[in-house]
């Protein structure tokens, strides 16, 4: 089966991932003020869902220090091959291949879990979050930028694109509320869930 078909990747994944490392994306993803924004703790467990090469997950792996540890999920193993090499000997990060259906991560193991542009890959995507939703702790949070419900000069079509309330819904049929909403970047929604304590 084609990575397209499995994942709503294209089949070229060298391109992808040049395009996600890209130098400027940075003026658009605002990646620092995103990791301000979610307001990482030192020693925290964070899930890096759609790691994709890390581009969050470095800033993740820097934000939670190295008493903190970033699960760098995908479920392309040759993805995670390349983050590896980009690790340059972070300890405080571990790769994990995931499932379409399944995170693949320990029940009640994260304080947070970041889904930054991936939520629209899944293929289904509410079985996925009741499953992320069971690897948060009490209290845990699931922090979702996706692309906005509307034509923009980048990302995926708007055939699969998911509406920010949509995204919400699926979180509330997985026991999770809405806590918090950004809007600083302009092309995504940025928002955050809570699981209850």
């Amino acid at each position: 089966m084609a990575a397209h078909a499995r994942h709503g990747n294209p089949p070229d994944l060298r391109r992808l991932m040049r395009r996600q490392l890209a130098k400027t994306r940075a003026r658009w993803q605002r990646p620092e003020r995103v990791v301000r924004a979610l307001g990482v703790r030192r020693g925290a467990v964070v899930a890096d869902v759609g790691s994709g090469p890390g581009y969050f997950t470095t800033r993740l792996a820097r934000a939670v220090g190295p008493r903190g540890r970033v699960y760098a999920v995908d479920p392309e193993p040759e993805v995670l091959k390349v983050l590896v090499k980009r690790l340059d000997g972070r300890t405080n990060v571990t790769p994990v291949l995931s499932r379409d259906d399944d995170p693949m991560l320990p029940p009640g193991s994260c304080d947070l879990a970041v889904f930054v542009n991936a939520y629209h890959h899944v293929v289904d995507g509410p079985a996925f979050v009741r499953r992320l939703a069971r690897c948060l702790k009490p209290g845990g949070r699931l922090a979702a930028i996706d692309w906005a419900y509307r034509e923009t000069p980048m990302g995926p079509p708007m055939h699969r694109r998911i509406p920010l309330e949509k995204f919400v819904s699926i979180g509330r049929g997985a026991g999770l509320r809405q806590v918090a909403r950004h809007d600083f970047l302009p092309y995504q929604y940025f928002v955050v869930l809570r699981r209850p304590r």
